[in-house]
């Protein structure tokens, strides 16, 4: 079973290692870390670098395919050749899922139109501009062979249930016990439901200082630009 995690650069490292975890314990698990060609791939942390292990080219029709969420996906959601092979490997794939803000990825792509879909609270807005159903208050949202998860961590969630489907339900209750993952969180604030409003408020600032630079507000201004244009054409036919 081949399973292809996209990484681009400015990807968040947990979206990716926390399901890479999981679903590497399935048998006859197959991993290839993909970007447009294998080699060094630099996490949104700017310290933490991952090789990309094929290309898109080499690696046609996984059966999983994976797209983690990052503090660039907005200028990654403008790749053609990235969501020209989204495309096309999902036609053919068993499961196709996101984590974080790669549900942005996946939408742009045009997968996600008409569909429900969750992505990280901040991302929310920037899903919902696709024409998808954005669901706040949910961990993994199920939308046919497409599954999204919330943010950052929900993707061991994700990898977990993606093991049931695939392994059945012992082996990945197997595979949680073999990582431990019995989270009991010292703070109660890992939902904007439970959060406290100043916690809000930190939390977004603290993101903005990311997201709210001029490459990452114009990448999000044409990729809605973009989205604009493509369903003006649609209404005139």
């Amino acid at each position: 079973m081949q399973i292809a995690i996209v990484l681009y650069p400015g990807f968040t490292a947990l979206d990716f290692i926390g399901p890479y975890e999981v679903l590497r314990w399935l048998p006859d698990a197959r991993v290839r870390f993909l970007w447009h060609e294998p080699g060094p791939i630099t996490a949104d942390s700017g310290v933490l670098v991952v090789a990309a292990t094929h290309s898109f080219d080499e690696t046609p029709s996984p059966d999983v395919i994976l797209v983690p969420g990052g503090m660039t996906t907005t200028e990654h959601a403008r790749d053609e050749k990235l969501l020209a092979w989204v495309r096309r490997a999902h036609s053919t794939a068993t499961w196709t899922a996101s984590v974080c803000s790669g549900s942005i990825i996946l939408a742009a792509a045009g997968l996600l139109s008409g569909k429900r879909a969750t992505s990280h609270w901040m991302a929310l807005p920037a899903l919902k501009a696709f024409g998808v159903t954005t669901i706040a208050d949910e961990r993994i949202v199920v939308s046919g062979d497409i599954v999204t998860c919330a943010g950052v961590s929900a993707g061991i969630d994700l990898g977990l249930w993606l093991a049931g489907r695939i392994g059945g339900e012992h082996r990945a209750k197997v595979i949680q016990l073999s990582l431990e993952y019995d989270p009991q969180p010292p703070f109660d604030s890992g939902h904007m439901s439970k959060a406290s409003a100043k916690t809000k408020a930190a939390a977004s600032a603290l993101m903005a200082k990311d997201l709210a630079t001029p490459s990452q507000l114009k990448a999000g201004a044409l990729l809605l630009w973009d989205r604009a244009i493509g369903a003006a054409r649609s209404r005139r036919g």
